[in-house]
């Protein structure tokens, strides 16, 4: 008899929930056939079997949290002799005394100096620290290296755990863990950052973290869970919102000149299959300002009192979808045309609001622009979304009086929201990051020269 185990599904995902069994018991399963359908996070992706034979017994149903590494189904293998485990793809166990668990394999990392956050992952095509080669290229555990005046120890967490730690800043050798053989969890790395971040504002007994009254006592409530994607999201702002000194910078672009510009162009972006949208070409624009400006376009190291710089730009743009938000990344959008951004956008885009994005798609981004001109409003303040250090945010554009050489004259005027993290960029740098923005979008053939 074979299990089937939920198999690793990408960096940062612990579990998922069930949204769909695909298979019965009785069925006859083939390798790579796919089992179930799992919302996570970032995604709904459907999970395909490892092993082959007929299905025993299904052990989720819909609209439970299943876990990486719990049982999802058992299999009767054609021709089994046993050798369950080797089929299903898990290593063999490690000896160990009869009647007794053999030790999970932990992760070993350098026990921390300071109190600082852990370094972050390594940029692609720099070294990994020692410690940490295993959550960089997959592999198995590597050794650790002893930091200043300290032993190494080892740290029993999962790549995804310790790599949370990191985007959310806390030192993961500080973890209390609650599992089994003291195996660090996410939600151990949540209590953490939670009593390290604690201040009187939301310290316990204030107003912020006081239990709720009973609501139903004034009359009736519906009460909804959080779905993983609100759930997550709720974790991550409230993260980046304490962490990052946020600063918001405001300024308008007068795009008349821009739109006559797109609307002239659309039936050629058309042609190519795609559509010439305002944000397409924000998104270009966007590039060339990161270009210009390298510290948008970077990682801050507090740990490690570094500046990571990429060379890469990958942005990110928001999405509203009936799960939430979700940020899907266009990568390199420096060296893309405008029809080749418009094109994969509209893909892009459709693919996340109908669950189809896949998990590799929502990451790696440099910077991140979010554009709620469809929907209306004035102005807003974006959350930066670590660990990026940047993200633009615009509005819906409108018609207003402006004098132009003297003269009162319509003009059709976006406005633009930049939020940064002012640990690493200054409000001077913001003002010309935005500005360059803006004289972009002002000057329609700034995107030809930029190609």
């Amino acid at each position: 008899m074979a299990e089937f185990k939920l198999p690793d599904l990408g960096e940062n995902i612990e579990a998922g929930e069930v949204i769909n069994v695909l298979v019965a018991e009785g069925d006859a399963l083939a390798e790579d056939q796919p089992v179930i359908e799992l919302e996570t996070d970032k995604a709904v992706i459907e999970v395909p079997s490892t092993v082959s034979g007929t299905v025993s017994k299904v052990l989720v149903a819909e609209g439970d949290r299943a876990q990486v590494g719990q049982v999802i189904l058992t299999v009767e293998e054609v021709g089994a002799d046993g050798g369950a485990a080797a089929a299903a793809g898990e290593p063999p166990a490690a000896a160990s005394a009869p009647g007794q668990e053999g030790p999970e394999p932990a992760e070993p990392v350098a026990a921390a100096a300071d109190d600082g956050a852990a370094a972050p992952p390594p940029e692609e095509g720099s070294p990994a620290p020692a410690g940490d080669r295993d959550a960089a290229d997959g592999g198995g555990p590597a050794e650790a290296a002893p930091a200043a005046g300290d032993e190494a120890r080892l740290i029993p967490a999962a790549p995804s755990v310790r790599r949370l730690a990191r985007e959310i800043g806390v030192d993961i050798a500080r973890a209390e863990g609650t599992g089994p053989g003291g195996r660090i969890s996410e939600e151990d790395v949540k209590t953490l950052s939670r009593r390290l971040h604690e201040s009187p504002a939301t310290a316990p007994g204030s107003p912020a973290s006081a239990p709720l009254p009973d609501f139903s006592k004034w009359g009736e409530i519906e009460v909804e869970p959080f779905s993983n994607v609100r759930r997550i999201t709720a974790q991550r702002m409230a993260a980046a919102w304490s962490a990052i000194p946020h600063v918001t910078q405001h300024d308008q672009a007068d795009i008349t000149g821009l739109e006559a510009w797109r609307k002239g162009y659309a039936p050629q972006v058309e042609k190519a299959g795609a559509r010439l949208t305002p944000t397409a070409l924000l998104l270009k624009v966007a590039a060339s300002a990161l270009r210009a400006f390298p510290s948008f376009n970077a990682s801050i190291d507090m740990a490690g009192e570094r500046i990571i710089f990429k060379s890469y730009v990958h942005i990110g743009v928001a999405v509203d979808t009936p799960r939430g938000l979700l940020v899907p990344v266009i990568r390199d959008v420096d060296r893309k045309s405008v029809t080749e951004i418009s094109l994969e956008l509209g893909e892009m885009a459709e693919r996340t609001r109908t669950g189809k994005v896949a998990v590799t798609d929502l990451e790696g981004g440099t910077f991140t622009v979010s554009n709620l001109g469809g929907l209306g409003g004035t102005a807003f303040t974006p959350i930066v979304n670590a660990p990026e250090v940047a993200i633009l945010g615009a509005a819906r554009s409108r018609t207003e009086p402006v004098y132009v050489d003297g003269e009162l004259q319509p003009r059709l005027v976006l406005p633009l929201s930049l939020s940064y993290d002012h640990r690493l960029i200054d409000g001077a740098d913001g003002v010309r990051f935005l500005r360059h923005l803006c004289q972009g979008l002002e000057n329609p053939w700034f995107l030809a020269f930029e190609g």
